[in-house]
């Protein structure tokens, strides 16, 4: 009996131990650490909605710039490991310590990493039209798949002056020229081009506008008015030359008459405006209306002429920037891979000789001569354009099924559209109202 009391006492004293040992490395890993580099962390894209859904709940994330991979730090709370282990996103538990020993490295004059507090979840919006349409579009998957909330908007909202209450706002693959993607030649006789088309008029109608054209243009002045105004803008595709373009045309008629009736200007190219675009000068319209195409600035077709270009051959690479001086595009490249992988779209990528000087380049395929992510400033806000369709999907077409993010949950193309949402997290300037 004597002997079993000794084995108790033992046992309890141990446990004492245990749970004090316990108690103590607890209180000593008050960090959560979300590595980003590449073969650390499982899934890349969710870990962005992680830090979104943080932001939400009123808590403060340091992005760590260029320290493995764009890595996440967060204070301890249990609620966010079971958050990560939930949704299947890597983490770190460290010691106090060890964080601040992180940041004193980064904070190191010669090392090209910086801290960046991420303060407040942005309000996003999806300039998106109703219904199903015959194609899907990177962002909102994205979005979706990282459980990233967002707000559906279209014509209405945005000439109704409905943007200054976001911070953040994605133009769905979009013509913001009116001609319907010109997708005429292709689809003309299709039931959901047909619907497009009148549903299209209708609504330019009702907004007070003659013709689709000019309610599109009056869209993109309203964007552009959002973004000089503290906002930030990010569209790929066809989403980033129509847009300009519709910029440089409001005082002509670049639409031929199986768009809006009647006959475009024909001088249309001279009253071209490149002062009021946003990207893009000097370039050239294409007028045919049966060609699939909107201008010179596009750069597709140097991927066929004058030879074929391999689809293994078809990347392009990420700039490096200075995290300390240059924070913007460093936020914006942050990435476990600095070759990307390229992939087609309406419009693929810009030939360089198109770009404004202003403009901050920030990934290029010098093999092609063309620039593919891109960015700005325009006012007290910014924008981002980002070539291509679906950075998973080298040739996306219309009608293809939408790409499986389960099956790339790593993937470095989409990882900077996600970049780009972040950005209004660490915005310190007071928006315009």
């Amino acid at each position: 009996m004597l002997f079993l009391n000794l084995v108790f006492l033992v046992m309890k004293k141990f446990l004492i131990l245990f749970s004090l040992l316990f108690i103590v490395k607890i209180g000593c890993s008050s960090y959560i650490l979300i590595p980003m580099d590449e073969g650390k962390q499982k899934n890349h894209l969710k870990a962005y909605g992680i830090a979104f859904w943080i932001l939400q709940n009123d808590l403060e994330i340091e992005w760590l710039l260029n320290y493995r991979g764009g890595s996440f730090l967060i204070k301890y709370y249990n609620d966010i490991e079971k958050e990560c282990v939930i949704r299947g996103v890597s983490f770190d538990i460290i010691a106090d310590i060890q964080a601040k020993a992180i940041k004193r490295a980064i904070s190191d004059p010669e090392v090209n990493q910086e801290v960046v507090k991420l303060e407040k979840s942005p309000k996003i919006a999806v300039y998106t039209p109703p219904g199903k349409m015959p194609w899907d579009d990177a962002v909102t998957m994205v979005l979706e798949y990282a459980e990233i909330p967002y707000d559906k908007i279209y014509d209405s909202a945005v000439i109704n002056i409905a943007l200054p209450k976001y911070d953040w706002l994605h133009l769905h693959h979009e013509d913001f020229t009116g001609q319907y993607g010109k997708f005429y030649v292709s689809y003309k006789n299709a039931t959901w081009y047909q619907k497009q088309q009148k549903e299209s008029e209708a609504r330019a109608k009702r907004l007070g506008f003659e013709k689709v054209s000019q309610l599109k243009a009056g869209v993109a002045t309203r964007i552009k008015e959002f973004v000089s105004g503290g906002g930030f803008l990010f569209t790929m595709c066809s989403g980033t030359d129509s847009y300009d373009i519709a910029l440089s045309a409001t005082k002509t008629d670049i639409c031929e008459s199986m768009f809006d009736g009647d006959a475009a200007d024909k001088q249309a190219q001279s009253k071209l405006d490149y002062t009021q675009t946003l990207a893009f000068k000097d370039y050239t319209l294409k007028t045919n209306p049966y060609e699939y195409e909107f201008s010179s600035i596009d750069g597709t077709m140097v991927r066929f002429k004058p030879k074929r270009i391999p689809e293994n051959q078809d990347v392009f690479n990420l700039f490096e920037f200075s995290a300390k001086w240059d924070i913007v595009p460093t936020m914006l490249c942050q990435n476990h891979e600095n070759v990307i992988k390229g992939f087609m779209g309406q419009t693929t990528d810009f030939h360089k000789r198109f770009v404004k000087s202003s403009v901050t380049i920030m990934g290029e395929s010098k093999a092609l001569g063309t620039v593919r992510y891109i960015s700005g400033e325009l006012g007290q806000g910014r924008w981002t354009f980002y070539g291509g369709h679906d950075p998973e999907d080298y040739q996306h077409r219309v009608g293809d099924p939408p790409t499986d993010l389960n099956l790339h949950p790593n993937s470095p193309g989409y990882r900077l559209i996600l970049n780009n949402l972040l950005f209004p997290a660490a915005k310190k300037k007071k928006r315009k109202t």
